[in-house]
């Protein structure tokens, strides 16, 4: 087994677009000759698109692409001009009069950095398109995870700085790949190395508090004061699955969310995460799943790890300057 570059999987094309000064952006992961997806939303307040088309009893069998946005709901405006893009490449479903790219997405919350009027749209969309490769995954403040942050229980100025990141393993010809934008309400910890990476800061801003314990301390407290959260996470492997095998991979991926963030999958999360098969490599399907979970471990520090400061909020690398 050994790490590959996430773009290394067959089938695939990454782009990103964002905008630094207004803190959001978005990440296209493309498909054109179409892959199998299924997802899973484990959050209370998820924000996606087209996900009624991955059900396994649904007609339309490959999707062209996936959509991960900033810009909470607004943002899923960036879908269209994925859909643009494609249609005038001729890719899509035939529909005879045209071909109807089918273009699945997920929205995170960033409004409550940079500029909340400004969020991904057609345009931006369009541009992550047009920067899409095969060669390199880039991370930290980028594309999707642009405007993330992590640990917002105490409010936005005593988050953190988060980002994107991504991973992939290669087992003897089989590849499965993360990507991730890592915007959770809790705290993000390394299970291997056992150190909590980021959180919310306590008053003196240079250590970490305890989400958790803050949560369980208050817990008749029924307000909704941590809402602008959202994790979003792709599952990509050349593994030949059907929609029913990659619905069940996105779920098992969940494990990965599980392990590194604390708490996951709450009311104000909207944790969601695609899962794509691109090739015809023959994989047992547990298998997949557990190195699904344990490239989205990698990929949740990764983006962590890798992240700067951004809007004066204060990132990884900073806590050990």
């Amino acid at each position: 087994m050994r790490q590959i570059k996430f773009t290394e999987i067959e089938g695939i094309r990454v782009g990103h677009a964002q905008d630094l000064e207004a803190a959001t952006g978005c990440t296209v992961i493309i498909s054109e000759e179409g892959a199998t997806v299924g997802v899973d939303v484990r959050g209370g307040a998820p924000g996606t698109r087209e996900t009624d088309l991955l059900n396994p009893v649904n007609l339309v069998q490959k999707i062209h692409a996936i959509v991960l946005t900033g810009g909470s709901a607004f943002g899923l405006d960036a879908a269209a001009g994925v859909m643009q893009y494609l249609e005038e490449k001729n890719v899509g479903f035939d529909v005879q009069v045209t071909k109807v790219p089918i273009v699945c997405g997920a929205a995170l919350f960033d409004l409550t950095i940079g500029d909340y009027r400004i969020r991904p749209d057609k345009a931006m969309g369009y541009q992550a398109c047009l920067n899409a490769g095969s060669t390199e995954c880039k991370q930290g403040n980028i594309g999707a995870g642009t405007g993330a942050t992590v640990g917002k229980i105490l409010g936005t100025g005593r988050s953190m700085k988060s980002g994107l990141g991504c991973y992939a393993l290669e087992v003897e010809g089989l590849k499965v790949g993360a990507l991730v934008a890592v915007n959770c309400l809790g705290d993000v910890v390394d299970p291997l190395a056992g150190e909590k990476l980021a959180g919310p800061l306590n008053e003196d801003m240079e250590t970490l508090a305890d989400t958790e314990e803050i949560m369980i301390n208050s817990y008749s407290d029924k307000k909704s004061l941590f809402s602008g959260n959202t994790t979003l996470g792709v599952i990509v492997t050349n593994a030949a699955f059907t929609k029913a095998q990659a619905t069940k991979l996105s779920s098992m991926a969940q494990n990965g969310y599980a392990r590194t963030m604390r708490p996951a999958h709450s009311m104000y999360d909207g944790d969601t995460i695609f899962a794509m098969s691109t090739g015809n490599i023959e994989a047992d399907l547990s298998v997949v799943g557990l190195l699904a979970a344990r490239v989205m471990e990698r990929a949740v520090i990764a983006a962590v790890k890798n992240t700067e400061s951004l809007c004066g909020l204060k990132c990884y690398a900073d806590l050990r300057l």
